[in-house]
Order: structure tokens, then C-alpha cells, then sequence
């Protein structure tokens, strides 16, 4: 039985939404996942609009079902917890709206991420502390954890409520972004809603085994984003935490959104590591293990590509990561 394998439509932004249902089906995929908050716009989900019309949600489904996909997953990756008063406020609005909206479509799938508070209750940025092996820097999250627990407790009773499971993806430039940090945190909030978005994309340049930290985490694994990661000969003197970017580029097109009116750093130009489609990272017998893994945990898992490889156009990056994941799918 083949899994539900399917693709985040966010690289389609330029497409309407039956255009990308079809670019993803002609790929072979089943699923697609869309966005409805966060970090970047919602092309693909009229969110307002769907939470308050019966009729509309009927509709929106039926346009999944007339072109042979489902629906699987909101997206509302951002930050809930930033001390950015244009940012903070608004992704936690985005998140509540998404859970409620949700468990309204009867889809059980929101991703998102933990978010990150700033390092005291006057600091005006968000505060990642990596390694805190000074006490100054434990206080920091002594503090952080004062802000993160009491949110997420919330949003795990409002999943609860809504029947929705939500899935932190592990990533950097969060409070939790690691699986042993998952664990403690889902731990002190007593979480029973609130998961894991297995990325191995950020899991594989931190140097972490991505089959360990699936056995680790096992059922607290809600949700997969199938996005690799090419590890490069930079990495031998820059390390995988390398702060030599460059600044925001100039011209408003080359820009990347983080957020509102704020944009993605420039990249070295021999970096430690890129994103890449599946399969320039790690071959199809590795994904074949992948998936084995998160079958082993639950078998109708959504598994949603997530295309960020920049050396490759939005069309050819889905392809190539839907040829190998489909090919790791048969072999498993």
C-alpha cells in the first residue's frame, strides 16, 4: 500500500489552487498541503472567508476532490512568540484561526513551529540561544520557558477542542528545535495535541541521525515535510552554524520573506550546507529507510514535500523530489 505522499503548495504561490492540484497529481502525488498563516502569504486558503461559510468549506473541499487530491495540512509556520510587534501578535492570530479552521474542514493536520520569545520581558528581538553552557545563557530560557509553556499549553487544549493535531517543525531560530528539546517541552506542557513536523532538512545539516531521532520521537510524530540537505566541503571551516551572510539583497525580487517586512539574509557563496529537492542530498535507498521508519509509526502519515531548493525551478524541484520519493515509496 503506497503512503499518502503529497507536496506544501507554498513554491506554487504563483499558480491558482486547481493549477497546483493538477501540477502535483501530474507528478503523482495525492496530497497537498497549503498555507494559511504565518511567515508567508495564503494564495491557496481563503481563511476568513472559510471560517465563517458552511458552504465555502464545502466548496474548497470539493475542489480537492474534482482534481483527485486531498487536503493534507494547513501551514502556519511563524512566529507566535516574537517580542516583534508586527510579527508575534499577528502569527499567533494566524495559528488560533488555523486550528479553529482546522478542525472545521475535519482535517486533523496544522503545521507550524514553536516560535521564539525574545531574552527578557523588555527585549525588542527574538533571543536563540544554541548553547547554553554559560549560566547567563540559562537564565534566558528560564525566562523564554515562561512565555513558551504557557502559549502552548493553550494552543494543545484549543487542538484538543478542535480535534486537530498540531506539528512543531523542528526548526532553528526556535525555542524547540530539536528532538531531545521536544521531548522536555512536551513534557512540562503535559502535550497531547501538540507534536512533531519531522523535517530532516534541518535535523540533517545540525549533524543529527534522522532514523534515531524518528525512533526517539515515535508517535509524537504527527506530520513529515520531505525536504533534503546537501552538506558541503565549507562546512570543514565554517561549521554548521556559520554566521557569515550577507545582507538583505536590494532589488525587492531577489528577496526571501521571513515575515512581515522582513526578508532572508544572503547566503555564502561556499556555504557549510544548502537545502536541496530530495534526492541531491540523500539517494533513494536512504529515503526508502526513511519512509519504512514513518510507516512503522503510522502508515496513513502525511508526507508533504517541501521544495526550497534554490539551484532548481518551482516545476522541475517538485518533479525530481516526487520521482525519488515515489521510488523510495515502491522500494520500501
Amino acid at each position: 500500500m503506497t503512503m499518502n505522499l503529497g507536496a506544501y503548495t507554498a513554491c506554487l504561490h504563483n499558480y491558482d489552487l486547481p493549477e497546483a492540484l493538477d501540477i502535483l497529481a501530474a507528478d503523482g502525488l495525492t496530497g497537498a498541503e497549503v498555507n494559511a498563516g504565518g511567515f508567508i502569504p495564503s494564495p491557496h486558503c481563503p481563511v476568513d472567508l472559510l471560517i465563517g461559510s458552511p458552504t465555502a468549506r464545502d466548496d474548497y473541499l470539493g475542489v480537492f476532490t474534482e482534481h483527485g487530491m486531498r487536503l493534507a495540512g494547513l501551514n502556519t509556520s511563524g512566529n507566535p512568540l516574537s517580542p516583534l510587534p508586527d510579527t508575534g501578535p499577528r502569527h499567533a492570530y494566524d495559528l488560533r484561526r488555523t486550528i479553529e479552521l482546522a478542525g472545521k474542514l475535519g482535517i486533523t493536520d496544522v503545521v507550524c513551529m514553536s516560535g521564539l520569545p525574545g531574552s527578557d520581558p523588555a527585549a525588542r528581538y527574538p533571543s536563540w540561544v544554541v548553547n547554553p553552557w554559560d549560566g547567563t545563557y540559562l537564565e534566558v530560557l528560564e525566562y523564554q520557558q515562561t512565555v513558551v509553556d504557557p502559549f502552548w499549553r493553550e494552543m494543545d487544549l484549543l487542538a484538543q477542542d478542535n480535534g486537530v493535531k498540531v506539528a512543531l517543525e523542528l526548526h532553528p531560530h526556535n525555542h524547540v528545535f530539536t528532538p531531545v528539546g521536544f521531548l522536555e517541552f512536551a513534557d512540562r506542557i503535559g502535550a497531547t495535541n501538540v507534536g512533531v513536523n519531522m523535517d530532516p532538512s534541518h535535523l540533517f545539516w545540525q549533524g543529527m541521525d534522522i532514523l534515531a531521532s524518528i525512533r526517539l520521537l515515535g508517535s509524537h510524530i504527527f506530520h513529515v515535510h520531505a525536504k533534503d540537505t546537501r552538506i558541503f566541503p565549507g562546512v570543514a571551516t565554517r561549521g554548521v552554524l556559520d554566521p557569515s551572510f550577507g545582507p538583505v539583497p536590494e532589488d525587492p525580487a531577489d528577496r526571501t520573506p521571513t515575515g512581515m517586512a522582513h526578508f532572508c539574509s544572503t547566503w555564502p557563496s561556499d556555504p557549510a550546507w544548502r537545502f536541496v529537492a530530495i534526492g541531491q542530498g540523500h539517494d533513494v535507498a536512504y529515503w526508502t529507510e526513511f519512509l519504512r521508519a514513518i510507516h512503522d509509526i503510522d502508515p496513513e502519515m502525511n508526507v508533504n514535500i517541501e521544495h526550497e531548493d534554490q539551484s532548481l525551478g518551482q516545476l522541475e524541484g517538485i518533479e525530481l523530489a516526487a520521482r525519488t520519493l515515489i521510488a523510495a515509496d515502491a522500494a520500501r
